[in-house]
């Protein structure tokens, strides 16, 4: 049981955001230096060797160069010495005979001995390069154990030449190195302890805090707010937001609450939303089953010449011609209205004047006015441009006056509609509005006229009532607009309305 409780505390320790940061700062800092450690065991003494390798090639050239310019003696010497010095060499030149011509080391001079005695020790070390003119070999001085490079050649005016560097003080300073590097590890690792404790403690206060109100509302207990502090970073925006959260969350709860009650009357009218659903399916087979049983009995009574005069038969035809159209033009609406209501329709959105086309739409409709004796009033002058399909715009409008036409009833003995348009300067917007005396529609009706099938008058009269569909157009096109529509009753009758944006 002991070791349970230390192992879950121990794992609650390494959870704490302190040690994690700490141990990941740790681990960087010790990979930097390993890697600076590999750097420097395998690379640095291999690009030294390599870097003054070069520089004995170029010592090498100057020296040649300086005899074959015959350049005074005591001006060789002083360059040769300024040579040694710059680079730490050891030069050697020997005449032909082995006589020493020059050197910058007497010691040097005499651990070379004679020119047989150079030739068999140098034979010994690890050749770097070789060619017509030198040799380069990497060597251990068995008298002192010094590790050295030196190079062996032969002047143009017959001279040998010796020049070595010691190179064992570079493995020396790769151990120093790398043992600094081991020690700056310790020293950066302690600070960054210290740091993280002083740093990690501004961090994990707020968080603590706010996870303290987090489990607080995930019990529902919203009374605990984040306390905002100066900083303005990015834990005081998050504590803001979980105020901001904790406030909404408890409205939402609220209005849930509120939701839940309103949600228990919905259920009781569950009855009523499957009979809406039962009789939307009965208009859809009614609209397509009468004008095909009407087809049907006439075509039959053509076939068996039911009546045999020629007025008989033409009434006969007409009536199969009509009711077919009246299923054509049902068909085009159903798929117009498909590809509105699903995007499939690109609107050709152009400017045009909106009182043109609502004169052309009432001169069209000018015979069914003149057949229902309607009175209307439509007196705009003002050319007012507007910006949309004019297509489309011209079946909303007819779709409002056919409606009107239907529905007209006598007011104060006469039946009327009124067009007019409402400009609103500061949306650039203006609100076309049909108006027709008559009946109010009510209240529970307002928004069900707008579904597809769906009619006032459920005695569906097939001369006046037509589809049940020019509403649920105007619905789709204003959708696909963004742009208000609607119907309102008002006295005397219902006034039906759609807005679109002017020309600027």
């Amino acid at each position: 049981m002991n070791y349970e409780i230390i192992k879950r505390k121990i794992k609650k320790i390494f959870a704490s955001v302190k040690i994690k940061l700490f141990f990941t700062i740790s681990l960087i800092i010790l990979s930097i230096i390993i890697f600076l450690i590999i750097v420097n065991s395998f690379a640095l003494e291999n690009f030294y060797l390599y870097s003054k390798q070069k520089t004995l090639k170029a010592v090498y050239g100057k020296i040649n160069d300086y005899y074959l310019e015959n350049i005074q003696n005591t001006n060789i010497e002083t360059e040769l010495e300024k040579i040694s010095v710059r680079n730490n060499f050891d030069i050697l030149i020997k005449d032909n005979n082995g006589i020493n011509v020059y050197t910058t080391n007497k010691n040097f001079s005499s651990v070379m001995g004679t020119i047989n005695d150079i030739i068999d020790n140098f034979n010994n070390g690890k050749e770097l390069e070789k060619n017509e003119r030198f040799y380069i070999k990497k060597q251990r001085d068995n008298k002192n154990g010094v590790l050295y490079m030196m190079l062996s050649g032969k002047l143009d005016n017959g001279y040998f030449v010796y020049i070595r560097i010691p190179v064992t003080f570079i493995q020396d300073s790769v151990n120093i190195s790398n043992n600094f590097l081991w020690i700056i590890a310790g020293i950066t690792i302690l600070v960054a302890a210290i740091l993280v404790t002083i740093v990690s403690d501004k961090f994990t206060g707020p968080i603590l805090e706010l996870n303290n109100i987090a489990k607080k509302m995930s019990n529902l207990d919203f009374s605990q707010k984040y306390n905002s502090t100066d900083t303005k970073d990015e834990i005081d925006d998050l504590g803001k937001s979980i105020n901001r959260m904790s406030e909404k969350l408890e409205t939402t709860i609220k209005q849930l609450k509120n939701t839940n009650i309103e949600l228990e009357k919905d259920i009781e009218e569950k009855s009523k939303i499957d009979e809406m659903r039962k009789t939307f399916i009965s208009d859809v087979s009614h609209e397509l089953k009468t004008p095909i049983a009407l087809i049907q009995g006439y075509s039959e009574g053509l076939l068996e010449n039911v009546n045999s005069d020629e007025e008989s038969r033409k009434f006969y035809a007409e009536v199969i011609l009509d009711e077919t159209n009246k299923m054509d033009k049902l068909v085009k609406q159903l798929l117009e209205l498909m590809k509105l209501e699903y995007g499939k329709r690109e609107f050709n959105n152009t400017t045009f004047d909106i009182v043109e086309l609502e004169k052309e739409v009432i001169r069209k409709s000018q015979v069914m006015l003149e057949e229902n004796q309607i009175e209307l009033e439509f007196e705009e002058k003002q050319e007012i441009h507007v910006i949309a399909d004019e297509f489309y715009i011209e079946q909303v409008l007819t779709n409002y006056i056919t409606n009107a036409i239907k529905n007209v009833k006598e007011k104060l003995g006469k039946k009327k509609i009124k067009i007019y348009n409402k400009i609103d300067t500061e949306q650039n917007k203006v609100c076309i509005k049909v108006f027709n005396t008559g009946e109010n529609i009510k209240e529970e009706n307002l928004n069900r006229i707008w579904k597809r099938f769906y009619k006032v008058d459920e005695s569906r009269n097939r001369e006046d009532g037509g589809t049940g569909i020019g509403l649920s157009l105007v619905k789709a096109i204003m959708s696909n607009y963004n742009d208000d529509y609607g119907v309102n009753n008002v006295e005397d009758g219902v006034e039906f309305y759609f807005e679109l944006d002017m020309k600027l």
